[in-house]
């Protein structure tokens, strides 16, 4: 049987990213100028970055900007 692979969402990206470059929330924080808990907010889904933020996350971790818009 076939099964479809759904899109992974912002949230796993994000944390897929910064295992590869081996940054916590902390740093990730400061790299985006938004507190810790705004960036735990981000990874938990409790809110959503604002068009400014994404594009930084796109630019900062080179995620494409589709993913990052939910395209």
């Amino acid at each position: 049987e076939h099964y479809p692979i759904k899109r992974p969402s912002l949230m796993d990206v994000i944390k897929l990213r910064m295992y590869e470059m081996k940054i916590n929330q902390n740093k990730l924080s400061e790299m985006l100028n938004v507190s810790p808990s705004r960036v735990s907010d981000y990874l938990t889904g409790r809110s959503e970055p604002t068009l400014k933020i994404a594009r930084d996350i796109s630019k900062k971790l080179d995620i494409d900007a589709n993913i990052v818009l939910g395209v």
